[in-house]
């Protein structure tokens, strides 16, 4: 068995590992990357696509941010459309920020050329990962790539490899509490070279159920429906799903889309998840690892970003003071924020989608009321853009 050593051993290339890689880097922090498929393979995950200020920030300290401010397109509003009625959340002049429409595959793409320029040791295709002793002071790794087995011994492990990835797993039964809420429904997503139907995003609820408009650029859109949870990919052919995207727009916008092939079609399920605690010993939860929100509001990538900013700034107290002490505060930081963006992605989820007979007339009429009075007051609207920009990151104390 080969062994080797780091400082910090990152399992998983995603835009969180990478992210994290780098800015450890600038303080000089080592680390190690463990990924168990190939680089091809995670670019090739479509993903999100609306990027909070506090993940755009993060991303100009990694030094990193040159095609996101030059190709990402900075959106200073976001519209609700309830049925045919359109309103439109004026996110800077309501909170003076904006968010940044840039997806993931291409920030991913952006962070993997970054370290590799940088250096920064990575493994992609290993297996039989596995964290040992991380409740000692020297915890370590193993894994193996093509037959070798190695040994990666560190001080710190932090896990960005998902809800399937080992590191959720490595912590007790006993010691974690899991929460979670299954929706009844998926959004089935279509990409397409083909101008956005509008220049901002577009959440709709219809009676047909919600629908997202949405897109990459200013020639690539991605629109999404709500489609029933078992529901199959292949019985949905692009003009099915065309047809169906039309009737869910508000009237207004409808002569505005433009169709054409699609280039991905998926299956999003949508539910919740979250893990706590997100520490045990010197191991890590970063992302999805501890927490999955549906994908209305945009919040996941984007919460995975707030874990990395928290443990960014414990890890490089821990290296540059010696302040050990400190890593204890990653789990109620990290968790106050998520709970928080758990709320928010439950909320708009709960008063946009369609759940058929699941709602009687009163829970119809409370979410109507509730809908009216955040749309149409500027104390609502100023509610919904707080948190749709992104709340800010905490400290540590």
């Amino acid at each position: 068995m080969k062994t080797k050593k780091t400082q910090v051993a990152i399992i998983g290339a995603g835009p969180s590992g990478l992210l994290l890689s780098l800015l450890l880097h600038k303080q000089g922090i080592e680390s190690v990357i463990l990924e168990r498929v190939t680089g091809e393979y995670v670019l090739g995950r479509i993903r999100a696509g609306v990027l909070e200020q506090g993940f755009a920030k993060l991303v100009r300290e990694a030094d990193v941010a040159h095609n996101m401010d030059t190709i990402g397109q900075v959106h200073d509003a976001v519209e609700f459309a309830i049925g045919d009625k359109r309103t439109k959340i004026e996110l800077t002049e309501l909170t003076g920020e904006n968010v940044i429409v840039y997806g993931q595959v291409d920030i991913t793409r952006d962070m993997m050329e970054a370290r590799e320029q940088r250096g920064i040791e990575a493994y992609y295709e290993v297996s039989d990962v596995q964290p040992h002793d991380v409740k000692s002071d020297n915890p370590y790794i193993t894994f193996t790539q093509n037959g070798e087995e190695f040994k990666l011994e560190c001080d710190y492990i932090a896990g960005c490899d998902g809800f399937h990835g080992v590191s959720r797993q490595t912590i007790p039964l006993d010691v974690r509490t899991e929460y979670e809420k299954v929706y009844p429904f998926g959004w089935l997503g279509l990409m397409s070279d083909t101008p956005p139907i509008n220049p901002e995003l577009i959440y709709a609820k219809t009676e047909r159920g919600f629908a997202l408009a949405s897109m990459r650029s200013d020639t690539r859109s991605r629109y999404y429906i709500q489609v029933p949870a078992d529901e199959k990919i292949e019985d949905w052919s692009d003009e099915r799903f065309w047809e169906e995207f039309k009737l869910r727009m508000p009237e207004s916008a409808r002569d505005n889309l433009i169709t054409g092939p699609s280039i991905e079609k998926s299956i999003v399920p949508t539910r919740s998840f979250i893990c706590e605690p997100l520490q045990y010993g010197n191991l890590f939860l970063v992302g999805d690892a501890g927490h999955i929100v549906p994908p209305t509001g945009a919040k996941g990538l984007n919460l995975a970003a707030s874990d990395v900013s928290t443990l960014y700034k414990i890890l490089t107290r821990v290296y540059k003071e010696g302040d050990k002490e400190c890593i204890e505060q990653y789990s109620p930081i990290a968790l106050r924020r998520i709970w928080h963006g758990v709320r928010f992605s439950w909320w708009l989820t709960d008063l946009l989608h369609n759940f058929g007979d699941d709602k009687d007339f009163y829970q119809q009429r409370m979410e109507g009321s509730e809908l009216e009075f955040f749309l149409n007051s500027e104390a609502g609207r100023k509610v919904i853009a707080e948190q749709y920009v992104g709340l800010p990151f905490e400290d540590l104390k």
